[in-house]
């Protein structure tokens, strides 16, 4: 078994070193674990292996490591993965989920991931799946987000078993850390946060750790009381100071801070880590399965090191590759400040990953459920770009989505010896969605793109109209009529009517990748003008349809004289 992990961790490390001139110890751990699961029984022995040989290999020059590299396999084979969730050893109708928000900032595709995961898996196995709020940090969190988050998860069609609060649970909080201390197995530290850090990282225990149970319940009870003062004290968990996993570095559990709770007020002071929180929370829950994604595998070692020592149940905790799109940053901490220095128009502006963002765009949840599923519990990273959703979002839109015209940037076309009548057009060109009625004379709007490419003497094709032979171009092009007979392999446009009280001036708003090359882009949000057909004005708000050769759009805006429309996909 040993020889068989040094072999999957030597091949890593090579490769990784290989590409980024040195290799990371955690990114080595991560890919060895994401290869070799049965790696994380024994994490101690599974660090040190990987620490030693990662120490070896950056000392090799990199025409050895190229070398060694080439007799190792990287093929990566493609496998269909099932969308439905497989859980190992379950008894049906006992399976237990969750999936816990932090109210500090609005949803986004990531967490649409963690939640369907969740959800899916309880549902796989006739189990419920609890919404449990994240709320023990008052600095960040407020009210507003549990709206917002509500109503991006309705809109995703999750029906919770039941919902509660972190929060509520605080006087058992307590009372667990009163056993720690009692236990042996928590200090007060009144090291400063810089110092804490630097002992972590050296791997030395601080003075603190020596201290007694009756001094340390002293210090907590003033943590508790007021007595100590923000940044004073610290509670930590007396883990393991030495170990190649630094997360057990004696981690902080509780800490003070004085900000008033949304829900909670004034009431408590003391606040527990989401590490300490999570873990209890979930064994007292219920929670026999928590799904997170991998950037906190090294802290499962955390969550059941906490739960032994409390002598808790543990639920499974299973790890899943965190969703990355290309060209879009899916962190808090990149979208809040777009929000909150308005460099964005809300949380709902559509060129944003958060699901208000795409709700206003006109993703189709189902669509969101479909892509996030698609690449199930695997621990495989990977980077798809915004295609992969768009696509089955046209999937699902084709359907039922009713047909109109817009011309982008229009140019007037005149057609001779054409009379005033109106035409019914299909909605939809293979569902019976009804029609819409368009007035005509011999005045048509086309879009400047098409216009740029037609020819003197070309006949085109108003589309579902008639036939047009070009006859001159100019700022103004004229054309005379050439009958309705449908001529193979002719250009067909779309086109407005420029009849008047037949056309309204429209824009359509189209989102692009927020960030190039990391920096914010400028041209992010670019905007098309033109017109469309007069039926679009009795279109509600947030009807998403289909300009015809252009792409879907959703109804924006309506305005006395303009509609604004965002593009779908």
């Amino acid at each position: 078994m040993v020889q068989e992990l040094e072999v999957v961790i030597r091949k890593h490390a090579l490769k990784n070193a290989f590409d980024y001139g040195k290799a990371s110890l955690n990114t080595v751990v991560g890919k060895v674990i994401a290869e070799k699961s049965e790696a994380k029984n024994n994490m101690e022995e599974t660090m040190r292996l990987t620490n030693q040989i990662v120490e070896e290999v950056n000392k090799m020059k990199k025409e050895e490591i190229e070398k060694e590299l080439g007799k190792y396999d990287f093929v990566v084979k493609k496998v269909e993965e099932e969308k439905k969730i497989r859980l190992g050893g379950v008894e049906y109708g006992k399976v237990v989920t969750r999936f816990l928000p932090e109210p500090n900032a609005p949803l986004h595709i990531g967490h649409a991931k963690a939640a369907f995961l969740s959800y899916e898996a309880a549902k796989e196995y006739w189990g419920k799946c609890i919404l449990r709020w994240d709320d023990t940090n008052p600095k960040k969190e407020k009210q507003e987000y549990v709206d917002e988050i509500r109503k991006s998860l309705a809109w995703l069609g999750l029906a919770f078993a039941s919902e509660g609060y972190a929060s509520d649970k605080m006087p058992l909080f307590y009372r667990y850390a009163e056993q720690l201390i009692n236990q042996g197995d928590a200090y007060a530290c009144k090291c400063k946060k810089e110092k804490i850090n630097e002992s972590r990282e050296k791997g030395k225990a601080c003075n603190c750790r020596s201290r007694s149970e009756n001094d340390n319940l002293e210090l907590w009870n003033e943590m508790l009381g007021g007595r100590a003062k923000k940044g004073d004290v610290v509670l930590r968990l007396k883990g393991n100071v030495g170990s190649l996993n630094t997360v057990m570095r004696d981690p902080t559990l509780f800490r003070i801070i004085t900000t008033p709770h949304f829900r909670q007020g004034n009431k408590y002071r003391v606040w527990p880590t989401y590490d300490f929180e999570a873990s209890i929370s979930d064994s007292l829950d219920g929670v026999t399965h928590a799904f997170r994604s991998k950037e906190y595998e090294l802290r499962d070692e955390l969550y059941y090191y906490i739960l032994n020592k409390l002598n808790l149940r543990k639920p499974i905790v299973y790890d899943f590759s965190r969703l990355n799109i290309k060209g879009t940053l899916l962190s808090k901490r990149a979208l809040k400040p777009l929000i909150e220095g308005k460099k964005v128009s809300g949380m709902d502006d559509p060129r944003l990953p958060t699901l208000s963002g795409l709700r206003r765009r006109g993703i189709l949840p189902e669509a969101i459920r479909s892509f996030v599923l698609s690449f199930g519990l695997s621990k495989v990273e990977s980077e798809p770009t915004w295609e992969a959703l768009l696509a089955e979002n046209r999937k699902m839109l084709d359907p039922v989505a009713e047909r109109y015209f817009f011309v982008a940037e229009p140019i007037l076309l005149k057609v001779d010896k054409v009379k005033e009548g109106e035409a019914f057009l299909p909605k939809h060109p293979s569902k019976n969605l009804g029609q819409r009625r368009v007035g005509y004379s011999g005045r048509f709007y086309i879009s400047k793109n098409d216009a740029d490419k037609l020819q003197e003497r070309e006949v085109l094709r108003l589309k579902d109209l008639f036939n047009v032979e070009l006859v001159k171009r100019g700022k103004t092009l004229s054309g005379r009529f050439a009958g309705k007979e449908l001529i193979q392999d002719s250009k067909k446009l779309q086109w407005v009517s420029g009849k008047k009280g037949e056309f309204i001036e429209a824009e359509v708003l189209v989102p692009g990748d927020l960030f190039v090359d990391g920096k914010l882009n400028p041209k992010s949000l670019m905007v098309e003008k033109g017109y469309c057909e007069k039926a679009c004005g009795e279109l509600k708000k947030g009807s998403v349809i289909q300009f015809e050769r252009f792409g879907f759009v959703k109804l924006d805006e309506k305005k006395r004289n303009k509609l604004v429309f965002i593009f779908t996909c």
